[in-house]
């Protein structure tokens, strides 16, 4: 029996960017933790943030916010549920696939859209992370078409951009007594529903992991370059 192994769908998705490289995947699938691992949490709260409006707003008012018209005829949303409950076992490769997704829309044919906030600049397909971004989304809908949450009809990320131009900054609106406040813009980005890639990542996967040895690094990847200098670092 193979060993089992539990991936994540951004994890996952890591696996379809152009600049992949199968050693240091080996060495994070392997790893008991890695070191100088510190992200920043305020993205996260601002992600969460927004996910309380866009219910709140539902609840209030039964329909979905106006900047969310673009996805279609939205009548509610249900609760992405914790990753815990929000899983699948691939039969093929053994794979725990996992994840949360941020939203799950329902539309009035009774079908899902799965959408991501991301906290970023728009760039529609120039955003160089998109290719995993893509992948995440499709793993949620092969998890979600297993998990109740069938059919998924479709996939987007949702950009909210900080606007932060002179004219917004000199808004009185904006400075209150205890601080300031930040408008966002929303834009929607369609994410093509393509299930089926989502095996041959968990195929690559599981080819990369049970290897004994760690593969060879991508030509030209700068973690490994890093690595080394380290190794060399520590051993002199």
């Amino acid at each position: 029996m193979p060993k089992p192994i539990r991936i994540s769908a951004k994890n996952l998705g890591a696996v379809a960017m152009p600049g992949f490289c199968p050693r240091c995947f080996w060495i994070q699938m392997h790893a008991e933790g890695l070191p100088y691992q510190i992200f920043p949490g305020i993205f996260s709260s601002i992600d969460a943030y927004g996910k309380r409006l866009v219910h709140g707003w539902f609840d209030r008012h039964q329909s979905a916010p106006p900047w969310l018209a673009g996805l279609g005829d939205i009548k509610g949303y249900r609760s992405p549920p914790h990753h815990t409950k929000f899983s699948i076992v691939d039969r093929e490769t053994g794979i725990v696939l996992r994840g949360t997704p941020d939203g799950i829309l329902v539309m009035r044919n009774d079908s899902h859209v799965i959408i991501d906030y991301k906290t970023a600049k728009f760039t529609a397909h120039q955003d160089e992370l998109f290719p995993m971004y893509e992948a995440q989304l499709n793993a949620y809908a092969v998890i979600g078409e297993q998990c109740g949450f069938s059919p998924v009809s479709a996939l987007a990320l949702v950009y909210t951009e900080p606007v932060t131009d002179d004219a917004a900054a000199a808004k009185d609106g904006n400075l209150t007594d205890g601080g300031f406040m930040m408008e966002f813009s929303t834009h929607i980005l369609p994410v093509d529903l393509m299930p089926k890639t989502i095996s041959k990542l968990l195929a690559k996967v599981r080819e990369i992991y049970d290897r004994k040895r760690p593969p060879k690094s991508r030509e030209g990847c700068k973690d490994c370059f890093l690595l080394k200098n380290l190794a060399e670092v520590a051993g002199g």
